[in-house]
C-alpha cells in the first residue's frame, strides 16, 4: 500500500497549485474589469453602471486578498510537511511539491 505521507504531500501540493492559479485568475479579472471601467468612463456610461463596475473590481480585489491568505497558509503547511518528511525526497510527489513551492514563491 502507498505511503499515506505521500498522499498528504500530493493533496497539499494540489492545494498550493490551485490557490496560486485562482489568485492569478482574480488578478487577471481585476485588470480586465479596470480596463472595462475606464472604457465605460470614456464612453460616458451612466452612474449606476459605473458604480456596479467598481463593485465588481472591489470584489475581485477582496478575493485576491483572501487567496493570498489561503496561499500563505497552504504554502507554510506544505513546506513544513516537506521539511519533516525529508526521507521521502526521492519520491515523485515530494519533487512535485518542491516545484509547486518554487512556482508559488512569486506570489509573495
Amino acid at each position: 500500500m502507498a505511503d499515506p505521507r505521500l498522499k498528504q504531500i500530493r493533496i497539499k501540493t494540489g492545494v498550493v497549485n490551485r490557490i496560486a492559479k485562482e489568485k492569478q485568475s482574480y488578478e487577471k479579472e481585476t485588470e480586465t474589469e479596470k480596463s472595462r471601467l475606464l472604457k465605460l468612463k470614456d464612453n460616458g456610461g451612466d452612474s449606476h453602471t459605473l458604480r456596479k463596475q467598481e463593485e465588481v473590481i472591489q470584489e475581485s480585489a477582496m478575493m485576491i486578498t483572501d487567496c493570498q491568505k489561503r496561499l500563505t497558509a497552504a504554502y507554510a503547511d506544505l513546506k513544513a510537511v516537506l521539511e519533516n518528511e525529508k526521507d521521502l525526497s526521492e519520491a515523485e510527489e515530494f519533487q512535485n511539491a518542491s516545484k509547486a513551492l518554487e512556482l508559488a514563491l512569486p506570489h509573495f
